[in-house]
């Protein structure tokens, strides 16, 4: 019965947890997952993001387009079927098309019992333990979703990108939508989490209800090495290069970069580039790798020691240590090609020509003219970057070239034809027909789009070499995921739901303790309050990432600043987490996480309960902040006693 009510009260919204936190649909997230709908309901001349919203009436809560939020309402295990219909099928393909067909039917059944695709609710197939297990999840989908409340940037985001992932903190990463009903009223839900103003002491036992998005945490060493060394670090050594020219931009054309919604981007990048970096330091940890691979000896013991799992499973960690070996034989094309044709961190001209080079070799074909019109819909679709952020991602694509494969490697002297990539890509842009989307039009509409373009040889140069890199890729890939698939069986029979499988963005319910923990040489307390927030603002002064918006500056001297407003436990959390409700033993809310400690970020692998630390808002400081900061009576009222005031007045009546 307590798991679940836990399940039934939580959401799983785009890329993050959220959860219903009063009968009448009201929903608590992470500022940090809504900034795409903040921004979507921002009218002209308004910035919500930055000044923040609250809705003072039911009327004036703002529906948001193209959004869900899904409630887990019950799980079938399919696994038997799905090796029943793997029986009798050899080889890695035959047995991938199978798998998929199979899945797709159960899914497809199952979708029709709760009324198909126009019946409320989304069916996912989930594998475990890497197909160790299949179970299918039963979501109902909500749609009609509005804003309800969300702080200011400044004080959801408090600190910035340097205090992101540490601790102590003092951050409202909060908002707050609502679920509304097929009636167009606040939906009725028997199954939410309520705030409590207890709090939390140390070593209380806490729990977190929510959907992980990735661990790794199966993966054999040599995949983590393999990791360490190329994938990881191709990925950091891209942001590193990128995401300094994004942000130059927008400081130089904040109207521009508005548009573009490049602050969010930015910000997810850096969150990403931060997370990235803690992951690789730990994969250099040789603390952290003496114990994987002291839980591999013994996982491979464990295998050896019975004949049957030594017949079935005994050589998976050894193939797959090959295949890594195979994988880093092309390490440098596909550091090279990272996030090629990226809308953001790849060149828009570049995306062009890899489809107009498209066009042109199917009109040579002569090919149907539905082909021809998919291939210039998909080219015009490609947007507009701003030219010197085009040109200049391009120009950081040719030096990847050079860095990768080297000056005199024959695929860079053919891009390059003799100059550098400056110039090479000032004489790209200069003379090219893919420019832009309007020169493209131009070109397409006139029919002189031709193989003389000077875009055409470098790109052509390029897909020759990705075309390599796509071999390895389609030989190795589909190798690897079904080692990985045995590998996931054989922890299974060795050790049952002992080792939780990995993460795959479905839910999870995870314990703590709240507990302070030793870093930097001192020790950092359980919870933070809202005098170490005026700590911070007033030593690093107005104007730096520790500056409070306007209305913070002069608390009301009802503001009570020895409420906890930050607080850590040993709760077992990854990136999707974002927006688990923290709950106690009777499913009340004492926090909501939004981050973890930067010691936790090789949690991707490991887990450490001396050094991982969840940090979530206190729910004291949650309903501190919306009583006296905000004037938000009506969502204090509901999340702590249930009843629903369509106004304020009518909360200041229901108190």
């Amino acid at each position: 019965t307590w798991f679940e009510e836990a399940h039934l009260g939580a959401l799983r919204i785009p890329g993050c947890t959220a959860s219903f936190v009063s009968p009448n649909g009201l929903v608590m997230t992470n500022h940090h997952c809504a900034r795409g709908s903040i921004e979507q309901v921002s009218r002209e001349d308004e910035d919500l993001v930055a000044d923040g919203f609250y809705a003072a009436s039911l009327e004036e809560e703002r529906p948001i387009d193209d959004y869900w939020a899904d409630q887990l309402v019950e799980i079938r295990d399919v696994t038997d079927r799905v090796y029943a219909a793997l029986e009798g099928f050899e080889g890695v393909e035959a047995r991938s098309q199978e798998r998929e067909r199979i899945q797709g039917e159960i899914v497809s059944e199952i979708t029709e019992e709760f009324g198909g695709e126009d019946g409320g609710y989304n069916v996912e197939m989930v594998e475990l333990y890497a197909g160790g297990r299949y179970s299918v999840y039963i979501f109902k989908r909500f749609t009609d979703i509005r804003m309800v409340m969300a702080p200011e940037l400044g004080i959801a985001y408090f600190g910035g990108d340097w205090d992101n992932f540490t601790y102590p903190r003092y951050n409202l990463d909060m908002s707050f939508y609502r679920v509304y009903g097929d009636d167009g009223r606040p939906l009725q839900t028997d199954h939410f989490f309520p705030l409590t103003r207890d709090g939390v002491k140390e070593g209380d036992l806490v729990f977190v209800i929510g959907n992980p998005g990735t661990t790794t945490r199966l993966h054999t060493v040599a995949q983590l090495e393999y990791r360490r060394d190329v994938e990881d670090q191709a990925i950091l050594d891209l942001l590193r290069t990128r995401t300094p020219v994004l942000e130059e931009y927008a400081t130089a054309h904040p109207e521009e970069a508005r548009e573009m919604d490049l602050r969010n981007v930015i910000l997810g990048f850096n969150n990403y580039m931060k997370s990235q970096t803690g992951v690789v330091e730990g994969l250099n940890d040789p603390v952290v790798m003496a114990k994987r691979r002291d839980h591999e000896r013994k996982f491979q013991a464990a295998i050896d020691a019975d004949p049957d799992l030594r017949v079935e499973y005994g050589d998976l960690i050894s193939r797959m240590a090959e295949l890594q070996a195979r994988k880093r034989e092309r390490a440098p094309q596909l550091s090279a090609f990272q996030a090629f044709g990226h809308p953001t961190l790849g060149s828009s001209t570049l995306g062009r020509a890899q489809l107009a080079i498209q066009l042109l070799s199917a009109q040579q074909q002569g090919m149907d003219e539905e082909i021809l019109d998919q291939i210039r819909t998909a080219l015009m679709g490609i947007s507009d970057q701003p030219r010197e952020l085009n040109e200049t991602q391009m120009v950081q694509r040719l030096e990847g070239f050079v860095k990768y494969y080297g000056l005199d490697d024959p695929f860079v002297q053919e891009v390059l034809q003799g100059r550098s990539p400056e110039g090479a890509a000032a004489v790209l842009m200069a003379g090219t027909a893919l420019a832009d989307s309007a020169s493209t039009a131009q070109a397409l509409s006139e029919g002189t789009l031709s193989p003389q373009d000077p875009a055409m040889p470098v790109i052509w140069a390029i897909i020759q070499q990705m075309a390599l890199q796509e071999q390895v890729e389609q030989t190795v890939l589909p190798e690897e995921a079904e080692i990985a698939s045995a590998l996931g069986r054989a922890h299974f029979e060795v050790y049952g739901t002992d080792v939780p499988p990995d993460a795959t963005f479905s839910l999870r319910i995870a314990d703590g303790v709240v507990a302070d923990y030793e870093y930097n040489g001192t020790i950092a307390p359980i919870f933070t309050t809202f005098f170490g927030l005026y700590d911070h603002y007033y030593s690093y002064g107005p104007g730096s990432d520790w500056d409070l918006p306007e209305k913070w500056v002069d608390p009301p001297g009802s503001f009570d600043l020895s409420t906890p407003v930050n607080f850590v436990s040993t709760a077992d959390i990854i990136g999707g987490n974002s927006g688990s409700p923290v709950l106690d033993r009777e499913h009340r809310v004492v926090g909501l996480v939004f981050d973890g400690n930067i010691e936790s970020l090789p949690g991707n692998y490991i887990y450490l309960p001396e050094r991982n630390r969840t940090v979530s808002v206190d729910a004291r400081g949650i309903l501190e902040a919306l009583e006296e900061m905000y004037g938000a009576g009506r969502l204090v009222v509901e999340m702590t006693s249930g009843g629903l005031a369509s106004s304020e007045p009518e909360a200041d009546r229901m108190r």
